[in-house]
């Protein structure tokens, strides 16, 4: 009987032992902060630092599925990824467009009034914002919605 016991959990453990090394590793997250509330995400696309086609990107820019946080034009946004998408460089997007220059550093700070305002691309009370993980070529991106809140 205690054979049996032992067999059957060396069968469940081995079992486990499995399944978790089916599961993919999870990307990094990358999160957006505004005042004390935050939504964080893996990747839109990508995150295993292959290389993303131009066609994947245009693909995963129009992907409706994306997390949202709103935003009152009068706060800071709060961007911050983790270290293994600094090491490879990032920049925020704007609808597609590169709003600051690539950045090594886990976080930025942007005025919220900037992703409503036309001069930077932005159209109406929502607003695409992307990281982009890369320099040259891109490998992962982390989108968001953000919503004008002037409550």
């Amino acid at each position: 009987m205690r054979r049996r016991r032992a067999v059957a959990a060396a069968g469940a453990v081995s079992a486990g032992l499995l399944l978790l090394s089916a599961c993919d590793k999870p990307t990094a997250i990358s999160t957006i902060t505004v005042g004390s509330d935050s939504v964080s995400s893996e990747a839109t696309c990508g995150g295993e630092g292959k290389a993303l086609t131009t066609e994947a990107l245009n693909k995963c820019l129009r992907d409706k599925g994306i997390d949202e946080i709103k935003v009152d034009p009068t706060e800071t946004v709060r961007f911050g990824v983790d270290p293994e998408i600094a090491d490879h460089g990032w920049t925020i997007l704007l609808n597609g467009q590169p709003l600051v220059e690539s950045t090594k550093k886990t976080y930025q700070a942007i005025p919220g009034s900037v992703f409503f305002n036309a001069q930077y691309g932005a159209q109406g009370d929502s607003t695409l914002v992307s990281v982009k993980e890369g320099e040259d070529e891109a490998t992962g991106l982390w989108s968001f919605r953000l919503k004008k809140d002037e409550d």
